[in-house]
């Protein structure tokens, strides 16, 4: 069996340790255009800010690792071309410009992602850096040493840690997004607000709801950054604006998404039988809608990859979908989040209640004990858990992957409220947070009114 493989990062490093592992004899190539491999990109910000001072420890595999499992990895090596009916590729060996072609049996698509790089006057500005890959990484750290004042510009994970990292590299720090809040597609006002207040306290500028109309600089540098709502000097600024799947080789040839996301079922086969892909490059199905969704994170990333493995020769082990789970910690606070915010779910026409728990996690009687704050979001008529939030100065952001389990397996707030935890002092209260949670969900919409709704609907069934 040959087996091709075009990208290696997340889901192609786990896509091919996997493989060859289950099939020895199997002739796999891999086709990475970049100098390195498996780069945990989540961890730049912890590198810009020094708190990682050793960068090979961003790597969890090499060429060497690959080579060791007899696969052979072709370093910047492009693909330019794929022939999805005639199982083909045309390759360039970016350092000796050489062009051939090869063949497959199999085809593993896991090329991964892009930051989205809007058409600004003034783009082409030096100083003007992305934030993806270990040498935009570099590049950040070098540029940052003689760089007085530092714009970044979009407010998600990645954006919100950079600003915390070069602040407290003693940088004048400014973030910009044209969204209303930060972090916005994660968590809901109530939480976002306290992270504005406390980005803010450190000294961070926010300026939000402001769109980016163009660059302006001198001697070929960036020196200012102008907004709908005014101008932001800058000697070095970091565009995190999003990514977009790299999925240009297989356009027309495969269902995507209308943004270019590559639609698999669920054993992760693309439309066309023998291509499979995975990752940053494909659409995943989003729990707690069932529909097909885009979210470019590295723990879909490694387990979709797995699973290509597993399923490649029979359909064996079927996809679960995702919540999207993430989390972040952004100076003293640990937050987390699952599933839908308030707002995704009521865009997305739902009809949802919400409901917020704040409490001490641990006994009051415990020498030390913090507060921590839950949101749990919910379907009104099936009870449905459909999102959470978290936020404390304890780190408890575990609990969010609890809670990730309950929208996976379709938990009701009320079930929630009974389902058995353990108790210790050292870590929790006989009624454990969750638990509490999921009673806050039911004292939120209380049976009599859960009772009237369903009495208006079997009233107007009767009625029709």
């Amino acid at each position: 069996m040959k087996i091709a493989v075009i990208g290696c990062t997340h889901a192609g490093t786990a896509a091919i340790v996997r493989t060859a592992k289950l099939y020895p004899d199997a002739e796999i190539t891999v086709y990475e255009r970049n100098d390195n491999i498996s780069f945990l990109s989540c961890g730049i910000a912890l590198y810009v800010g020094g708190v990682v001072k050793d960068p090979n420890g961003l790597f969890y595999s090499s060429p060497e690792h690959l080579a060791a499992l007899g696969v052979d990895t072709r370093m910047r090596h492009e693909v330019l071309n794929v022939d999805a009916a005639g199982k083909s590729l045309t390759v360039r060996n970016l350092e000796t410009g050489e062009e051939f072609g090869d063949t497959f049996d199999k085809l593993i698509v896991t090329t991964g992602s892009w930051p989205i790089i809007p058409k600004f006057e003034g783009i082409e500005l030096d100083n003007i850096i992305l934030s993806k890959n270990f040498n935009h990484s570099n590049t950040i750290i070098e540029k940052a040493k003689t760089a007085k004042r530092v714009v970044v510009i979009g407010a998600g994970y990645i954006g919100v840690e950079l600003v915390e990292a070069f602040e407290m590299n003693g940088k004048e720090v400014t973030l910009i997004d044209a969204e209303k809040r930060i972090l916005s597609k994660y968590l809901d006002a109530e939480f976002t607000d306290r992270i504005e207040d406390s980005l803010e306290e450190q000294g961070i500028k926010l300026a939000l709801d402001e769109k980016v109309v163009r660059f302006e600089g001198q001697a070929g540098k960036v020196q200012k950054v102008v907004t709908t709502k005014g101008e932001h000097e800058a000697d070095l600024v970091i565009l995190c604006i999003g990514f977009r799947p790299n999925t240009e080789l297989l356009k027309g040839q495969v269902d995507m998404l209308p943004n270019g996301a590559i639609l698999v079922d669920n054993y992760m086969e693309t439309s066309v039988q023998d291509i499979y892909a995975a990752g940053d490059s494909c659409a995943i199905r989003y729990n707690p809608t069932g529909k097909a969704a885009y979210i470019p994170l590295a723990t879909n990333a490694v387990r979709m990859g797995t699973l290509v493995a597993l399923n490649l020769v029979e359909k064996k082990i079927a996809y679960m979908g995702t919540q999207g789970t993430s989390g972040i910690k952004i100076y003293e606070d640990n937050i987390a989040a699952t599933g839908m915010t308030e707002a995704a779910a009521l865009e997305a026409g739902l009809d949802v209640a919400t409901a917020t728990f704040e409490d001490n996690y641990r006994p009051e009687f415990m020498p030390e004990f913090e507060k921590a704050t839950f949101k749990i979001v919910f379907e009104k008529d099936s009870r449905r858990i459909v999102g959470a939030q978290l936020m404390s100065k304890v780190d408890l952001t575990q609990s969010i992957n609890t809670l990730s389990v309950c929208i996976q397996n379709k938990m009701t707030v009320e079930e929630l409220a009974f389902v058995d935890f353990f108790f210790q002092p050292h870590y929790n209260k006989p009624w454990n947070y969750l638990n509490s949670l999921g009673f806050a969900a039911m004292d939120a919409q209380p049976a009599s009114e859960r009772e009237e709704r369903a009495a208006r609907s079997v009233k107007e069934e009767t009625n029709v």
